[in-house]
């Protein structure tokens, strides 16, 4: 796992971050783990399985036939 070093936050940037961190009952490394991650991953992102579903979905959906072929399997010949 990748870690980063933040240096010269100013001391009144480093008191909220802990302030923060402790409202939320997190550690403040925790709470900078979140901070970025919404940061650089918003919840309004569209995710690519969702947006094949709704062009899929748009261009009259699919049919699946997930019956699963309960034929025995053969085995192989070398002769």
């Amino acid at each position: 796992m990748a870690s980063i070093t933040v240096r010269n936050l100013s001391p009144e940037l480093h008191t909220a971050l802990r302030v923060r961190a402790a409202i939320a009952g997190r550690s403040a490394e925790a709470e900078v783990r979140l901070i970025l991650e919404n940061a650089v991953r918003p919840s309004g992102r569209v995710l690519l399985g969702s947006l094949l579903a709704e062009i899929g979905n748009e261009a009259g959906g699919v049919e699946l036939d997930l019956s699963r072929d309960k034929t025995p399997a053969e085995p192989m010949s070398f002769e």
